[in-house]
């Protein structure tokens, strides 16, 4: 078969190897061919990760297989005939259902966890939580790494790249995705700079302090499954995407820091809006477009000037309007959680008992 290919083909270089186990370096070939040989592999996952891995970015994986007869009529003249004329009872080596990679929905699963994938419009960034060193390999931006992974290591992946990462034990790590179109907002807005101008640079294993901090806010925010509208999350995406812009883009800005906070008149504008909307979803967009600023500009003036941050703020005033209707008896803790902004009566009671000490109930009997 090699040699037919290589007569079709002059000008191509082809070479063959043990598919489990490739004898080649990484990101080495623009094509991978497995002619009907997933159907002969003990591992067949390990072959598919071996191809991900010689493949260059943007590379080509193609193999063939076998399909069932109920979609393939010319299988039912093969298996009959094997019935009828061949033996049935022979100690095969092993290797997976005939039919498995027939089914296009099997295929695409296995193809997607073997580690080569890229995300469309959204920035990537892996912080790695194992408790030991994982040796992974990636192969991004047409470079590879191979090496130790250990807890706090991260690396970052930009919109629309290509990227393979393969590590060799159990790996704990959490991934953060991060649109195209919120860097671009916050660039415009935070340093008036052209999106399309913008160019995130990938990174393999990497430090970064403030990055890490703001990877585990973010989970533990989660974990305590506070998804409703959260000021929070949206003040940790504004650092994180200032961050990203000041350290790993191709044009670093310089941020410009305001000192004095925001003068008297702004605040009284942005806590009475506040407290006429503490039953909606109030977001940091709405707050800071009311003075005509950048989310993070405010978030810092914000706090300078009243001493903590918007979500804060938001949080203590939202308590203390339950600590108010709690004291009317005949109405639902439930319905005091939605007119105080809460999208539960859990998410209500874990907040309150952060901040008093004690749940809605208690504080109502006393």
């Amino acid at each position: 078969m090699l040699a037919i290919a290589r007569s079709r083909c002059p000008e191509g270089e082809f070479y063959q190897g043990d598919g489990e186990n490739l004898p080649f370096e990484s990101g080495e070939f623009d094509r991978v061919v497995c002619s009907l040989g997933i159907l002969h592999f003990a591992n067949p996952e390990q072959a598919i990760a071996e191809a991900w891995r010689v493949l260059k970015p943007g590379g080509r994986y193609a193999f063939t297989c076998w399909t069932p007869p109920t979609q393939n009529p010319f299988m039912n003249l093969i298996l009959g005939s094997v019935q009828t004329h061949g033996t049935m009872d022979l100690d095969l080596p092993k290797a997976p259902p005939r039919f498995r990679f027939g089914d296009a929905t099997e295929c695409q699963k296995v193809l997607s966890a073997k580690g080569s994938s890229h995300y469309g419009d959204e920035h990537t960034i892996s912080l790695s939580l194992a408790p030991r060193p994982v040796r992974l390999l990636q192969i991004q931006g047409g470079k590879t790494y191979a090496g130790l992974y250990a807890k706090g290591d991260i690396s970052i992946t930009p919109a629309k790249m290509p990227f393979f990462a393969r590590w060799d034990s159990d790996d704990r790590y959490l991934q953060i995705r991060i649109a195209s179109r919120f860097i671009e907002s916050v660039a415009r807005e935070a340093f008036e700079m052209n999106p399309d101008r913008l160019e995130l640079l990938p990174e393999f294993r990497t430090r970064d302090r403030q990055i890490e901090s703001i990877g585990i806010m973010l989970l533990s925010e989660v974990q305590q499954q506070n998804l409703g509208p959260n000021l929070y999350i949206e003040s940790l995406s504004n650092v994180l995407a200032v961050n990203l812009l000041r350290q790993y883009f191709t044009a670093k800005p310089r941020l410009t820091i305001y000192d004095g906070g925001l003068p008297e008149r702004q605040v009284l504008l942005v806590l009475e809006y506040i407290n006429e909307h503490l039953s909606q979803d109030i977001k940091l967009a709405d707050l800071a477009a009311l003075l005509g600023m950048s989310q993070f500009h405010f978030s810092h003036m914000f706090k300078q000037a009243i001493g903590i941050a918007p979500y804060q703020y938001l949080l203590q005033q939202r308590i203390e309007r339950a600590k108010e209707l709690l004291k009317q008896k005949e109405r639902s803790i439930v319905e005091i959680a939605l007119e105080c902004g809460f999208n539960s009566h859990s998410h209500l009671s874990k907040q309150f008992r952060q901040l008093t000490g004690m749940t809605p109930t208690a504080y109502r009997t006393h």
